[in-house]
């Protein structure tokens, strides 16, 4: 488990003296980890609702089993919800209903499941709460939620557009219309049936679902208004949650289920184990031996912690290295 790995770590550092405990206290960015957890309730109270079982169903419908449409609205969605909201929840929703009804058409469900992995990845990039890299290089750097939208916005969709149409091209034999096919549109039909009835088998709260969608909204205004109200992005997050279960009457255990506990803990120990490196020197160290020795040249600096950023994060976890880097970047711009 990733959060004991890291507050092992810790205690091995506390335990050591090599740090005390006011000092780990202090490594942590609460600024981070009270976004994550405001968000992280308001999506635990929309998925009670049943918001993303309506809207899964509901895409499931408009495609009327059309590959390339199953393709295109169900990444859009993914792009959409992985951009606002958690996108490893949003993946978790996507994927069954995906599988379920390409597998139902005679479809291979890897390419899309793949598909939506990537477009999950492609969406949460997009704004400073899609992401928890992003909402880490916000709260150490100050970016703006604004300042994310614009800037990362339209290479987004120039990117989710390219992958559609590479999928697209790379699986044509796999994306062809079934509408000369009778028993195919007529499966089609009974698949739709099946997935209503499993998918919409639960408790439908409306009331609970307008009142999350009002919050989600309320919290992405504030975020979107942050340089006119000043509030910040974890301020405004975790108000909205803690507001929406008040008024909501939903029970506080129930909401708190989903709440991500040892992601949270994970952020929290890598703030420490980071700050400690940082105390003692070590990115520093870093900083001026391995990515400053590139050259002066500012264009071959910005390359080089590009390709290792992306290299890195191919195989290790991005959480960790964006934690690590951000204070190297930081350096080296000071250099």
């Amino acid at each position: 488990n990733k959060a004991v790995a890291t507050f092992s770590g810790v205690a091995v550092l506390i335990l050591l003296h090599v740090i005390d405990e006011h000092q780990a206290i202090e490594f942590i960015d609460f600024e981070t980890i009270m976004l994550l957890f405001g968000m992280m309730i308001i999506v635990s109270v929309l998925k009670h609702s049943g918001l993303f079982s309506i809207i899964s169903v509901r895409i499931s419908e408009l495609t009327r089993g059309n590959p390339v449409i199953i393709l295109v609205l169900f990444s859009v969605v993914t792009a959409v919800m992985s951009a606002f909201l958690d996108n490893v929840t949003t993946v978790l929703i996507i994927i069954p209903i995906i599988i379920e009804l390409t597998r139902g058409l005679g479809l291979d469900p890897k390419k899309y499941v793949l598909s939506q992995a990537i477009i999950s990845n492609i969406g949460g990039a997009a704004t400073l709460i899609g992401d928890p890299p992003n909402v880490i290089i916000g709260s150490k750097v100050g970016l703006t939620f604004n300042q994310f939208l614009f800037n990362l916005g339209p290479p987004v969709l120039v990117i989710f557009a390219v992958v559609l149409v590479f999928i697209w091209v790379t699986n044509r034999d796999q994306f062809k219309p079934i509408n000369q096919n009778i028993i195919k549109l007529f499966t089609v039909n009974l698949l739709l049936e099946k997935i209503r009835h499993d998918f919409l088998n639960i408790k439908i709260d409306y009331q609970l679902m307008k009142k999350g969608i009002f919050f989600l909204a309320i919290a992405i205004l504030l975020f979107i208004t942050q340089t006119i109200t000043g509030l910040a992005p974890g301020l405004i997050a975790i108000s909205a949650g803690i507001f929406l279960v008040l008024i909501s009457g939903m029970n506080l255990e129930e909401a708190m289920e989903e709440v991500e506990w040892s992601t949270l803990m994970f952020f929290v120990g890598l703030f420490i184990l980071v700050g400690s490196l940082e105390e003692y020197g070590v990115i520093e160290w870093i900083a001026h031996n391995v990515f400053l020795n590139v050259g002066d040249n500012p264009y071959v600096v910005v390359l080089v912690v590009e390709w290792v950023a992306g290299i890195a994060s191919g195989f290790l976890d991005n959480i960790p290295f964006t934690i690590t880097m951000i204070p190297i970047i930081e350096i080296m711009n000071e250099a």
